[in-house]
């Protein structure tokens, strides 16, 4: 849904990378490139950009009334 601000686990701060990922792999870049070039070197950090699913566009059509 929403990237989160900081690691679940480390706390290293994480949402102002989402956008930038987001755009480099929409180009076609590699995933894990894009991630070592952030400096992201944990799993636990690199996990949250790998789990992510995009759904916030499909998840707004539903909206209660």
């Amino acid at each position: 849904m929403i990237i989160p601000v900081r690691c679940f686990s480390c706390g290293k701060p994480l949402g102002h990378l989402w956008e930038e990922y987001k755009k480099r792999i929409e180009a076609g870049e590699e995933k894990k490139k894009v991630l070592d070039e952030f400096g992201l070197e944990r799993f636990c950090c690199r996990s949250v950009f790998l789990g992510q699913a995009d759904t916030l566009e499909l998840v707004s059509r539903f909206k209660k009334a």
